[in-house]
C-alpha cells in the first residue's frame, strides 16, 4: 500500500528554510507581541493624516515598518500551518496572526478616506513640500480613483474589523478539504491498495489502467458527495459575502468590485469568455484526438487527464527538474537565471508531499524574506512544470522587491500568472529544442497541450461558472448544491462536448479552492495568453524584448497592470493575444497528432 511520509522523514534539504522570517516559534511569538503592542500607535495619526506633508511622511514611515512586521508574522504562521494542517499549535498561530492583521488593517482604515478628502492639487502641494512623498504619486492616484467606492472612516473601520468573519467561508472550506476529509484507498493496477489524496488525484487519473482510473474517479467524487451540504453552504455564503461587500462599496456587482481593485474593466473578462467560447472547436478537437489515440469508444471524465502517448510518462527526479527549469530561462538573462539557481540551492522550496501538508502548490514570502514555494512533487513532468510555474512567481517577487519600495513591491493578481506561465512556455521550447529523448519529448508536447487545456480553457470555464453563479444569486435564485451541480454540468457540457458527462462530474465545482477568491481564476487564462505573446517576442527579438519583460516584472504594482503589460508589448483589452494563444495550442495539436 502506498503511503504518505511524515514530515520528519524528509531530508532537510527538501524542506523550506523559514529562518529568513524567524528562527523558531519562540522568536515568532516575541515578534508577535512586539507588533501587537505597536499597532495602537498608528491610531494617533487619525484625523490629522493630511494636515501637513511632514505628518503624512512620518506616518508612511511608521506604517510601512509595522505592516512589514505584520506580514512576516502572518506568513511564518501560515507556512508553519501548511506544513501540517493537522498541527493545532500552528493553526492557533494562524488564528492569532490573522487577528493581528485584521487589527492592523482596522486601525489604519482611515488612510484612504482621509486621503480622498484631498484633490489632485492638494496632493501635488504635499509632494512639493516633502520630496520623499513623490514616490507615492501612483499610490495617491489609485486611492483618488476609487473615491466613489470608499466609505466613511466609521464604515471602513467596521469593514476592516469584519475581515476575519468575511474570510470564514474560505477558511472553513480549506480546513474541511485539507484536514478533515480523508479520501479512500482503491485497488491499484498491481493489486495493492492506493491512497487517494487531494495532491495525487490528478496524477492517479493519468495512469494507463482505465479501470483503475475509473475507481479513483468514482471514489474521489463519492467522498465529495458526503460533504456536499457543508461545501454548498460555504460557497453560498462566500457568494453572499461578495455581494454584501460589493453593495457596501457602491459597486453594481461583486465582479465589478473584484476587478476594480487592479483597475481592470469587466470587458476584459467578457472578451476572454467570448473569445474562448468562439474557439471551443479547438478544445473539442483535443478531446476527439485523445479519444482516437486512446482507442476508446467514448471519452469518459476519467480519461481527460491521461497522456496522449502510448506509454507511462518518464520519471523526473526533483534535481533533474531543477536543472531543466534553470536552463530554460536563459533567454531572460544571466542575472535572472543565476538568481533562480541560487534560490533553489537556498531551500526556497518545500518539495515533497507529507502527511497533513496542504495540497497543491504556491509561492509565498514577504518583502523582507526569501521566497517560499510549497510543492507536492510527484517525480513527473507535471510536477516539473508546476515547479517552473511557482519559480516564475518567486522571481517576479524578487525583482519587484529589488526595484521598488515596499508600497509597490507586491503586484496584482492580474499580472501574477504571467510570470509563472512565461517560465512554463520557455521550459517547453527549451525541452523540445534540446532534449533528444523522444519519450520525454512526446510527454512534453502532451504536457504543454494539457496546460493549454487546463489553464486557458478550463480556467475560463471556471470563470464563466463563477460569474453565472453570482448573477443567479443577485437575481434572487437560491444557490443550492443541486442548482450549482446543474449550472456546472451545463457549462462543462459545452466545453467538453465530445466527452461523456456523468453525474459525478457535476460536483467538480466542490473541489475548486480558488472559488473562495472570487473572480480570480480568469487571470490564469489572460495570463497564459499574455505569456505566449511575451515569449514569442523574446524568441523573435532577443534581449530587447527580454529587457522589456524584466522591466515589467521589476515594476511590481508601480503602475496599472494593463498599462504595464502594454509597455511590455501585450494588449489584453483586445482578443488578439487570446486568439494567438489558441492558435499556438492548435499548432501543437498538429505536431503531436503527426508524432503519435
Amino acid at each position: 500500500m502506498s503511503s504518505v511520509p511524515e514530515r520528519s522523514e524528509i531530508d532537510e534539504a527538501y524542506r523550506w528554510d523559514l529562518e529568513s522570517l524567524f528562527a523558531d516559534d519562540e522568536e515568532w511569538a516575541d515578534a508577535y507581541e512586539a507588533v501587537e503592542s505597536d499597532v495602537p500607535g498608528l491610531a494617533e495619526f487619525e484625523g490629522q493624516l493630511t494636515d501637513d506633508a511632514a505628518t503624512l511622511s512620518r506616518f508612511f514611515e511608521e506604517y510601512e515598518r509595522l505592516m512589514r512586521e505584520v506580514a512576516n508574522v502572518y506568513t511564518y504562521a501560515r507556512l508553519r500551518s501548511d506544513e501540517n494542517t493537522q498541527n493545532s499549535d500552528a493553526q492557533a498561530m494562524v488564528t492569532r496572526a490573522k487577528a493581528l492583521a485584521t487589527r492592523a488593517n482596522s486601525t489604519t482604515s482611515f488612510i484612504e478616506p482621509e486621503i480622498q478628502q484631498l484633490d489632485n492639487d492638494d496632493v501635488q502641494a504635499l509632494m512639493a513640500d516633502e520630496p520623499g512623498l513623490e514616490q507615492y504619486e501612483h499610490y495617491f492616484d489609485d486611492i483618488l480613483r476609487q473615491k466613489p467606492h470608499t466609505r466613511s472612516p466609521e464604515v471602513e473601520t467596521l469593514l476592516a474589523e469584519l475581515g476575519e468573519v468575511t474570510g470564514a467561508p474560505g477558511e472553513i472550506y480549506n480546513m474541511l478539504s485539507n484536514a478533515d476529509m480523508t479520501f479512500p484507498t482503491v485497488e491499484g493496477p498491481d493489486g495493492e491498495d492506493t491512497q487517494i489524496t487531494l495532491s495525487n488525484f490528478v496524477s492517479l487519473l493519468k495512469d494507463p489502467d482505465r479501470a483503475f482510473r475509473q475507481r479513483v474517479y468514482e471514489a474521489y467524487f463519492d467522498e465529495w458527495e458526503g460533504v456536499r451540504n457543508a461545501v454548498g453552504t460555504a460557497y453560498r455564503n462566500s457568494v453572499k459575502k461578495n455581494e454584501k461587500l460589493a453593495t457596501a462599496r457602491n459597486y453594481d456587482s461583486p465582479r465589478a468590485a473584484a476587478l476594480d481593485g487592479p483597475n481592470i474593466p469587466v470587458e476584459v473578462y467578457d472578451t476572454l469568455v467570448e473569445t474562448v467560447r468562439d474557439n471551443l472547436d479547438t478544445l473539442h478537437r483535443h478531446a476527439t484526438l485523445k479519444q482516437e489515440i486512446l482507442g476508446v469508444d467514448d471519452l469518459q471524465m476519467w480519461d481527460l487527464y491521461v497522456p496522449m502517448v502510448e506509454d507511462e510518462g518518464p520519471e523526473l527526479p526533483y534535481e533533474d527538474a531543477c536543472e531543466y527549469v534553470v536552463e530554460a530561462v536563459e533567454p531572460l538573462g544571466e542575472a535572472y537565471q543565476s538568481r533562480m539557481a541560487e534560490g533553489l540551492d537556498s531551500r526556497w522550496v518545500d518539495v515533497y508531499e507529507t502527511d497533513g501538508k496542504r495540497s497543491g502548490a504556491y509561492s509565498s514570502g514577504t518583502y523582507d524574506s526569501q521566497p517560499y514555494i510549497l510543492m507536492n512533487y510527484q517525480d513527473d513532468v507535471n510536477s516539473m512544470y508546476t515547479l517552473a510555474h511557482e519559480l516564475g512567481h518567486s522571481m517576479h517577487s524578487e525583482l519587484a522587491a529589488d526595484a521598488q519600495p515596499y508600497i509597490y513591491a507586491d503586484y496584482t493578481l492580474f499580472v501574477a500568472e504571467i510570470a509563472s506561465t512565461v517560465n512554463e512556455t520557455l521550459l517547453t521550447h527549451h525541452l523540445l529544442e534540446t532534449v533528444e529523448d523522444e519519450h520525454l519529448r512526446r510527454h512534453v508536447l502532451n504536457e504543454y497541450l494539457e496546460r493549454f487545456r487546463s489553464v486557458l480553457f478550463r480556467q475560463t470555464m471556471f470563470a464563466e461558472f463563477e460569474h453565472r453563479a453570482h448573477q443567479r444569486s443577485q437575481q434572487g435564485e437560491p444557490l443550492t448544491s443541486d442548482a450549482l451541480d446543474d449550472l456546472f454540468a451545463d457549462i462543462k457540457g459545452d466545453y467538453y462536448e465530445p466527452a461523456v458527462l456523468d453525474d459525478r462530474i457535476a460536483r467538480e465545482w466542490m473541489r475548486i479552492p480558488h472559488f473562495y477568491r472570487a473572480f480570480y481564476v480568469f487571470q490564469y487564462s489572460t495570463g497564459i495568453s499574455a505569456a505566449v505573446a511575451l515569449v514569442e517576442a523574446i524568441r523573435d527579438e532577443g534581449e530587447p524584448a527580454a529587457q522589456r519583460y524584466r522591466e515589467f516584472l521589476s515594476s511590481g504594482s508601480h503602475g496599472y497592470p494593463l498599462e504595464l503589460l502594454q509597455d511590455a508589448g501585450v494588449d489584453l483589452t483586445e482578443p488578439a493575444p487570446i486568439e494567438q494563444a489558441i492558435a499556438v495550442y492548435d499548432d501543437v495539436l498538429d505536431e503531436l497528432d503527426a508524432l503519435v
